[in-house]
């Protein structure tokens, strides 16, 4: 599954599924733009590792939903490291809240960067993956928008929903391109997001909860998505497109299990 001569873009890369596909990809040999918003130390860090490693990689900082930033960043991108063949879409936030306590100005904000964060940074790709007619487009979706969300997380499930439509619907527009278009769909991935705000044994014991309902009894890792990620950017996989694909361990919150 070699990326030798590829350049990949990987939005939000400076920490969690972000960080650890940036990592991977580099290390199947494609040269890397570390996107990031506010995190300059942790994208830094990363393309100094990369880079130690015998890697090529760029920091990129560009807000995702803005089309000015992410333009000139990907222009960044290919004048120091080249076209770019691979674009993972992977930025993103959650706003918790139900649906009678939601302040619901919170919903642009999540939406501009899960969905528009999307739209943006694939648009600004495309035109010379079309002229190349090779491209490879990654979407970070989320089993909460296939019916196992948690409670408080409806809104953040809505935008994800968006995700999973537009990446069908982006596979049906740019496939006749050579451009494949998929999506992963993480379950529980134990991330610094994850433990933000929480305290050692409160993570512990969401830990020991969210796994039990595993069929392989333990929560995700950030290199389990990015695993994936780099199965379906692969040269070998230009006859996969359009699909979704779930990485949650066989996640049973509806079926009883011993």
């Amino acid at each position: 599954m070699s990326l030798e001569g590829k350049t990949a873009l990987v939005t939000g890369a400076s920490r969690g599924l972000g960080r650890a596909i940036a990592r991977r990809l580099a290390q199947e040999g494609a040269a890397v733009g570390v996107n990031y918003s506010r995190s300059a130390r942790e994208a830094e860090d990363l393309v100094e590792e990369i880079r130690k490693s015998g890697g090529r990689a760029l920091p990129l900082c560009a807000d995702v939903s803005v089309a000015l930033q992410v333009s000139s960043m990907v222009e960044r991108l290919e004048g120091e490291l080249g076209p770019v063949d691979v674009l993972i879409n992977n930025a993103g936030v959650m706003e918790r809240g139900d649906l009678g306590d939601f302040d619901y100005s919170r919903m642009e904000g999540m939406y501009r960067v899960n969905v528009d964060g999307i739209v943006i940074p694939t648009r600004a790709v495309t035109q010379g993956m079309k002229q190349r007619r090779f491209g490879r487009i990654v979407n970070l979706t989320s089993i909460a928008a296939h019916g196992t969300a948690m409670a408080g997380t409806t809104f953040y499930a809505a935008t994800k929903a968006a995700v999973s439509l537009l990446t069908r619907r982006f596979a049906l527009e740019l496939g006749p391109h050579g451009i494949t278009v998929n999506a992963v769909a993480p379950g529980f991935i134990l991330t610094d997001m994850v433990a933000a705000g929480r305290t050692p044994d409160e993570v512990e014991s969401l830990v020991h909860a969210t796994g039990g309902k595993a069929m392989v009894r333990r929560v995700g890792r950030p290199e389990d998505i990015a695993h994936a990620v780099a199965f379906l950017v692969s040269p070998e996989c230009g006859f996969i497109t359009a699909q979704i694909l779930t990485v949650d361990g066989g996640r049973m919150d509806y079926i009883a299990h011993p």
